[in-house]
């Protein structure tokens, strides 16, 4: 049988394994920060249940199967299974809610570049009872800076608009029926010509000098100040959109506030994000120099997440990062460094079997110390062994033999200095911590 894996999912070198987690681990630790607790769903859940908010495109791709008499799908995303989740235990959680998942999710697609079928989504939401602080839809994007940050990432603007703003002019030109096609098709304009654009509105029955107005509205650029005052001036009285304009501009300035430098967080009119189900505000992610990326994070605010499993009103905002697609996508263009093929700090490695176990206590009081260390057990010269640490690219090499056991003190190389002294315990943890 000829060893394969199947089209759509990734599999790493260790090297690049220990990059990858190293991400994941920033994320984490930067979502608990902000005070996100972490959560668990499982992968397989009743099909009624992630078939419940799924439509199109989306319920296509779902893996769906039998078992007995049970009908079971793997989860598409990390959100319906958060709406289930906070439905079934809403009595037992304190609100508002902040929670972060990160976990493999799985999608029939057609596997093509930068599409998987398997990948790690990175997610959080916060949601409260009858009416969420619009503070939360700004505290996003002071996460998504801080990760991007630590990571240090290629530069980015974090894009964030109101889908009220819009839904709100469309009623003002008196074509609120076509909303959420309006909507959909914004979504789209990044990616399509400007004549095609307006021949899909043409489409949709809109009216062609309507088609302009929204052209020339959904083109409003500037600093997000000068936004903010075009769009004041308009003198747009419809609530829907004097709500939003007022949600995007307190989203901005506290954004600020958060600590958001302003040239990482632009207002973008034409951004609105596909799904149905976001009310307020939207979020998408670009880097500055490879917009070919596509949308790295993305994400906004919904009305009520439960209503499908709940009478209750749970609004919500939150956003994900497709970590899979993000770091092929980095990978691709060497923007990651993987220095070493092991998580090791120290390889120890001996001149005869008999110092194997000195080796072990070695090893076992570096780890004692929260020192990465490991012991090389195999039956070769000693060539052989430096060029196995050469190989993996560990950062010292611990050398044992006849000497080093006599006088308890152990020859310690610095593999990319080429240097070489000899240290007791206490100091060889010192060195190494």
């Amino acid at each position: 049988m000829t060893a394969r894996t199947l089209q759509g999912f990734m599999e790493l070198l260790p090297q690049e394994q220990i990059v990858f987690n190293r991400i994941k681990s920033v994320i984490a630790h930067t979502y608990e920060l902000f005070g996100y607790a972490p959560l668990d769903t499982p992968v397989l859940e009743l099909a009624e249940v992630l078939l419940s908010k799924s439509g199109g495109e989306t319920e296509k791709q779902i893996y769906e199967f039998k078992k007995g008499d049970t009908d079971l799908a793997m989860r598409f995303d990390l959100t319906v299974p958060l709406a289930k989740y906070t439905a079934l235990y809403a009595n037992d959680l304190t609100f508002p809610f902040k929670r972060y998942q990160i976990g493999k999710v799985y999608r029939g697609e057609r596997p093509q570049k930068g599409r998987f079928r398997e990948f790690y989504q990175c997610d959080i939401d916060v949601i409260d009872r009858d009416e969420l602080d619009i503070v939360y839809d700004a505290e996003l994007p002071a996460v998504i800076y801080t990760i991007f940050k630590e990571l240090n990432l290629p530069s980015f603007k974090i894009y964030i608009n109101n889908r009220k703003l819009l839904s709100g002019y469309l009623e003002a030109l008196n074509i609120a029926d076509k909303t959420v096609d309006v909507l959909r098709l914004v979504d789209k304009i990044k990616k399509i010509p400007e004549e095609v654009f307006l021949g899909e509105l043409k489409d949709l029955g809109m009216p062609q000098d309507k088609n302009s107005q929204l052209l020339n509205f959904i083109k409003i650029k500037g600093l997000n100040k000068e936004i903010i005052a075009k769009l004041e001036d308009l003198k747009i009285e419809n609530q829907n959109f004097v709500d939003g304009l007022s949600e995007l501009k307190t989203v901005i300035e506290k954004a600020q506030a958060f600590g958001v430098p302003e040239q990482n967080i632009q207002i973008d009119l034409s951004i609105t994000r596909g799904l149905d189900y976001y009310t307020g505000t939207v979020y998408e992610t670009f880097f500055d120099d490879y917009p070919q990326f596509g949308s790295v994070c993305s994400g906004g605010r919904y009305d009520n997440l439960s209503s499908v499993f709940s009478n209750q009103k749970l609004p919500g905002v939150g956003i994900s990062i497709g970590l899979t697609r993000l770091f092929d996508q980095l990978k691709d263009n060497n923007l990651l460094q993987f220095p070493a093929l092991t998580p090791n700090k120290a390889l120890i490695i001996t001149q005869g079997a008999e110092f194997d176990a000195l080796a072990a206590q070695v090893a076992a009081q570096l780890r004692q110390n929260n020192i990465a260390a490991d012991v090389m057990h195999r039956s070769c010269k000693f060539k052989k062994k430096m060029e196995y640490a050469n190989k993996i690219g560990v950062p010292y090499l611990i050398i044992i033999g006849e000497e080093e056991a006599q006088s308890q003190q152990y020859t310690i190389k610095n593999m990319t200095t080429g240097e070489q002294t000899r240290l007791l315990p206490a100091d060889l943890i010192k060195l190494l911590s």
